[in-house]
């Protein structure tokens, strides 16, 4: 029953400690669902929970990562000198104060939309702006996506003004690269535009635009005559009012 890192920690809570596990999710700062998700072997807790774990509970690091040597590090586990006036420590705090587990998000990389193309991938060198943080059960549960598709851009541009602003920012899936309809991030002749796409027959797309200067146009994804790539599909955007 201890073979694997969640038996362990099982074990520890359940039969050295005896608490349950809202009560040491409580002390560790974490859901009820995560402390289940790691006895389960569901998720993978992060290095930096395994030390506030082992602090807390007094089992030996080495004996819960690889199951080897004395299972506590002296004999008594220091659980219940946990208390509201000597909290256990915690990696982060949101803005109220309450402790945040770092393992429930998942961090896109955010590219500037003129510098970035392909999957991950910049022009010139260009590297990711910085790392905005999604829900891990929204990615996993509502988009269905591997949080490795996805990255965040900023829109340029009036092309797509009422449905998409400039300087709004849009999460892409990268692992949609075969377009129905919806709207895509392409690369036409080095640049990146998004625009509302629609599936035509014999494999070409009809590419459009929300702003009716802007003329719509077709693409024969077959032969697209020069470069032309679709980079993914926006599948969330953000504003600021």
């Amino acid at each position: 029953m201890k073979e694997t890192l969640g038996n362990r920690m099982r074990f520890i809570r359940d039969d050295v400690l005896h608490e349950s596990r809202p009560a040491i999710a409580e002390k560790l700062g974490v859901s009820v669902v995560t402390i289940q998700n790691y006895e389960n072997d569901q998720r993978d807790p992060p290095s930096s929970f395994m030390v506030r774990f082992a602090q807390l509970t007094g089992a030996s690091l080495l004996w819960l990562l690889e199951g080897t040597g004395p299972e506590m590090k002296g004999g008594t586990a220091n659980l219940h000198q946990a208390t509201k006036d000597a909290p256990v420590p915690h990696i982060c705090c949101d803005t109220l104060g309450n402790p945040v587990d770092l393992s429930e998000f998942v961090f896109i990389p955010r590219y500037n939309l003129r510098a970035a193309a392909g999957h991950g991938a910049a022009v010139a060198g260009e590297k990711p702006m910085f790392s905005i943080s999604f829900r891990r059960y929204w990615i996993d549960n509502y988009l269905r996506i591997d949080p490795k598709d996805l990255s965040v851009l900023s829109v340029k541009g009036d092309s797509m003004e009422g449905v998409l602003n400039d300087r709004d920012v849009i999460l892409v899936n990268h692992a949609d690269t075969s377009p129905t309809s919806g709207l895509y991030v392409l690369r036409i002749d080095g640049d990146l535009l998004v625009k509302r796409v629609q599936k035509l027959i014999g494999g070409r797309i009809e590419v459009k635009s929300a702003n009716e200067a802007y003329s719509p146009f077709v693409v024969d994804t077959n032969a697209p005559g020069g470069d032309f790539a679709v980079i993914g599909r926006v599948v969330w955007f953000g504003r600021q009012l």
